[in-house]
């Protein structure tokens, strides 16, 4: 079982909010001071790791998004998607450094023989308004688990490293999980004026 899941919420809305240099912000190297690698279990007994996307990771992202129920695939796309392509999961794999970062939970090295992607948490930041969009998805054998907490609280914690000022995403009314899950971490909700079935979430970071 996931030991830190209680205490995730909890660090993130104690740590203080310093912005970086000016010639630092938005850079990779930020993300060096947010903890990944550690090896995590499920509450089945599955050893996951959290780690930054990694170019090479289109096939396993794919594998992942095939083992997706349709219901899981359009809360996180918002429509409905029967497929990855390879031009989009290449595009979600190869990030523009200065702009987009993303976590996966994958098997630790050295425990498959091709590592597979078990959940993503994403950013992307806009350096006009320093605000940044993030998005999170966990497949539904390791949800309830803390799992999404793990990956929310490392992509706060980059985008602070970063300097940015909020965090925001659209999720669907009906994810009432995800809902949740913000409000543990003080996100506020708003109404979507052109869509009813969204809802807005925002954190002041």
């Amino acid at each position: 079982m996931l030991h830190r899941m209680k205490t995730s919420a909890r660090r993130t809305a104690t740590m203080t909010s310093r912005r970086p240099p000016e010639r630092l912000r938005f850079d990779a190297a930020n993300d060096a001071n947010v903890p990944t690698g550690d090896i995590l279990t499920s509450r089945d007994g599955t050893p996951l790791s959290i780690r930054p996307i990694h170019a090479d990771d289109v096939a396993a992202l794919q594998r992942g998004f095939s083992r997706l129920h349709p219901d899981e695939v359009r809360m996180r796309f918002l429509h409905t998607l029967t497929e990855l392509p390879d031009q989009l999961a290449q595009r979600l794999c190869r990030l523009d450094p200065e702009q987009e970062f993303a976590f996966v939970l994958v098997d630790p090295p050295g425990t498959a023989d091709e590592a597979e992607i078990y959940g993503v948490a994403r950013a992307y930041i806009d350096p006009t308004t320093d605000s940044a969009e993030f998005a999170l998805i966990v497949q539904r054998r390791f949800t309830g688990q803390g799992f999404g907490s793990e990956l929310l609280h490392r992509v706060i914690d980059s985008c602070r490293a970063r300097g940015v000022h909020e965090v925001w995403g659209d999720v669907l009314t009906e994810n009432h999980a995800m809902l949740d899950l913000c409000d543990e971490f003080g996100f506020r909700r708003e109404s979507v004026f052109h869509d009813a079935s969204l809802t807005r979430v925002r954190l002041a970071v």
